[in-house]
């Protein structure tokens, strides 16, 4: 993608920090519903979604909540809340209505490049997370967008399912697994390089990649002044616009505090960097074609929720183990180590240092998990594959996550494990902070922004409109809507090529 340059002060309508899935999801909505709209794009490094959107950076499973166990909590008197899952699926539902209109409407090929059907297992042992399973498989058929899940006791069917997990198990081992046949792979950083590609020929739109964006300060206009240096040459860039989105990913945290508005004091952050076990070896690659998901252990924080995930990469098959955590003071994989204690603010330091001392469990963790040898790492991944051979597979840097911490009126500080878009009173400048599920709900997050910082438009019969069209159950419950589930499913899996694929795997 080529790269504009000027000296001059300039002028457009939005101004998007970070080319990931956020921004490009976000000019993408903005520019179908008001094609006119001047959009300036970002990006501190020569590429488009080379951080958290990349498929080795964590973003790669479609979350939907069919296997994720970490969405559906069991309550202390032993109910599962299934309300979480429930407005994940919704969610990811909205994001593949959204990549259906783009398909259609531009007639894009190679659909599976971005997107393959996986089946989506959740795999539990022990007669605790035996029932623990079923009871969770009970409340969530109970929702039309979760009919079809099945649950299993039966050692055969789960060596259908997952034969590498099955192959060398105790079979006195009380297991169980669920299954859903409509899961999707998902290559994000694939999907947000085709947005943005879609954007660029756009009118109206420029991109500004290798521009490190250092300042941003609001004018006696109204108006967000935005200076960003090219780190190729020293040049100054600077843009005025009356609307700025952060999608910065880890970089997000400090540009919300240059900002300077009120919303974004008391916003901290605390980094973890991930690694995986890839596979390596391509026989026991093809023999795995899921995504099984497991427990967290006792203790153990969600983003350690370890799984076994086929992903598919630049067309070919992969698999990976994990997530390993670490500790890195980082913000971005290619970030500094300074970033952590440079975000350290006045503002935000009371809710930070709380929310650390209520999270000791959570340094015990990580620093357990940065002192993993070799060995353990194995030892975890044959908990999941019990004949693993520890020559199949080598330790892959994935991306850095921020956590978000924030100021709580009753505990002081708190430290978040979602997404949370903060927003200036008058919607004129928002930044999105946090981790998972984050690209997965993209389209439902820049659907929330749109409303939020655009009310005077937003509203309009002509945006109400192109918005139903963009995402036909906009303004409507799924979950209480059976069919309405139904026939956008069957659409949005012809559109996006997942019937021919979910069918050969039945």
């Amino acid at each position: 993608m080529s790269t504009t340059d000027s000296s001059a002060t300039l002028s457009a309508d939005v101004v998007l920090i970070g080319a990931g899935i956020m921004s490009a999801t976000l000019g993408m909505m903005l520019k179908e519903l008001q094609p006119d709209l001047t959009i300036a794009i970002f990006e501190r490094l020569d590429v488009a979604a080379a951080e958290s959107s990349d498929a080795w950076n964590n973003a790669g499973t479609g979350h939907s909540a069919f296997c994720e166990l970490n969405y559906t909590p069991e309550k202390p008197d032993g109910h599962i809340d299934i309300s979480k899952a429930i407005a994940i699926a919704e969610q990811f539902e909205q994001s593949k209505q959204f990549w259906s209109y783009l398909v259609e409407k531009y007639q894009v090929t190679g659909v599976t490049r971005f997107i393959n059907h996986i089946p989506h297992l959740s795999f539990v042992w022990g007669d605790k997370n035996v029932e623990f399973l079923r009871k969770r498989h009970a409340a969530l058929t109970q929702s039309p967008l979760f009919q079809g899940m099945e649950f299993t006791q039966d050692y055969d069917l789960m060596e259908q399912w997952m034969p590498l997990v099955m192959d060398g198990r105790d079979p006195n081992q009380p297991v169980a697994a669920t299954r859903m046949n409509l899961g999707t792979d998902v290559n994000f950083g694939a999907l947000t390089r085709g947005m943005f590609t879609l954007l660029q020929q756009k009118p109206g739109v420029s991109f500004y990649f290798h521009h490190d964006v250092d300042k941003i300060r609001r004018k006696e206009d109204g108006r967000w002044g935005v200076r960003a240096v090219d780190l190729s040459n020293g040049n100054k860039v600077k843009v005025r616009a009356p609307f700025v989105f952060i999608g910065a990913g880890g970089g997000s945290l400090p540009l919300l505090i240059k900002s300077g508005i009120p919303e974004g004091q008391g916003f901290g952050g605390f980094p973890v960097s991930g690694q995986w076990l890839k596979c390596v070896n391509p026989a026991v690659i093809a023999k795995h074609h899921a995504k099984v998901y497991g427990k967290a252990s006792v203790g153990s924080p969600p983003m350690s929720v370890p799984h076994l995930d086929t992903r598919v990469i630049n067309g070919k098959q992969e698999l990976l183990f994990g997530p390993y955590a670490g500790f890195s003071t980082k913000f971005l994989k290619q970030g500094s180590y300074l970033d952590l204690p440079l975000s350290v603010k006045l503002s935000n330091m009371r809710p930070m240092i709380i929310a650390g001392l209520k999270n000791i469990p959570l340094t015990k963790y990580l620093i357990n998990q940065v002192r993993q040898s070799p060995e353990d790492r194995i030892a975890a991944l044959r908990e999941y594959l019990p004949e693993a051979n520890p020559k199949d597979w080598e330790l892959e840097i994935a991306g850095q996550r921020v956590q978000v911490i924030k100021k709580d009126a009753k505990q002081g500080g708190v430290l978040e494990f979602g997404t949370e878009v903060v927003s200036a009173a008058d919607g004129s400048i928002a930044a999105l902070l946090g981790a998972s599920p984050g690209a997965s709900t993209a389209v439902s997050i820049m659907l929330g922004l749109v409303q939020r910082c655009f009310p005077q438009y937003a509203n309009t019969p002509e945006w109400q409109t192109k918005l139903r069209e963009m995402i036909p159950s906009f303004g409507q419950s799924l979950n209480e809507n059976p069919q309405l589930v139904e026939q956008l499913r069957a659409h949005t899996s012809e559109v996006l090529g997942l019937n021919a694929t979910a069918e050969a795997a039945q």
